[in-house]
């Protein structure tokens, strides 16, 4: 049954799903659903033809050094960061894609090394939020999580050869961090999201961990 929020006036018991074909395969796949769903002023909706991008869910983790109040960022270059106009290589947190029967803090723990070479320890992974990526178009679910790290050694150059990753790691004060969502040089949602987060449970997150 869906859960129904004092906010909300429906769930997902009141969408009807039609049909649901797929219309490509490949790495990723582009799914069309036929749906029809209950209007806010009555009745029901026509049906409707929506495509959506399927590219599976996905886990991003924010290492923070609390006693360097400190983030550990990656820098690597994005295909879809080309049609923006603005510059392909970006920096981001360490995140990744499922494998088979992975969960969401193996994901976190896997990428963290073949990105950046850190180890963390899953038991102190805390998990931030989950949401959705864009929901207009992709069914993506992004899992992000924050865990203490020790930076005062990270850096190098990462990646995994046969993904053809070449992969930067970079340790930003908090502070430099924010400057650089503010002034548009960090301009992915997930690290702009986390970094936000950051600045304001950074003091929580330093009661929690006993710095």
């Amino acid at each position: 049954m869906g859960f129904k929020s004092q906010i909300h006036q429906f769930s997902a018991e009141d969408v009807n799903l039609i049909e649901k074909t797929t219309r490509f395969q490949g790495f990723f796949q582009i799914e069309e659903y036929l749906v029809s769903h209950k209007l806010f002023n009555g009745g029901t909706s026509k049906v409707l033809s929506r495509e959506i991008f399927e590219r599976g869910d996905a886990v991003a983790v924010m290492p923070f050094d609390p006693v360097r109040q400190s983030v550990v960022v990656v820098e690597q270059f994005r295909t879809g960061a080309l049609r923006a106009g603005g510059n392909p290589w970006l920096i981001e947190f360490i995140a990744g894609m499922f494998s088979e029967d992975e969960s969401p803090t193996d994901v976190a723990v896997r990428e963290a090394k073949e990105e950046a070479d850190i180890s963390l320890e899953e038991d102190k992974l805390q998990h931030v939020m989950s949401y959705l990526s864009s929901p207009g178009g992709t069914s993506e679910q992004l899992h992000l999580y924050v865990a203490p790290v020790d930076a005062s050694n990270v850096g190098g150059v990462y990646g995994l050869e046969e993904e053809g990753e070449d992969i930067k790691v970079h340790e930003l004060p908090l502070k430099e961090a924010l400057s650089l969502v503010n002034n548009g040089t960090i301009n992915n949602a997930m690290t702009i999201i986390g970094i936000q987060w950051l600045a304001l449970n950074q003091e929580q997150l330093l009661r929690d961990w006993q710095v």
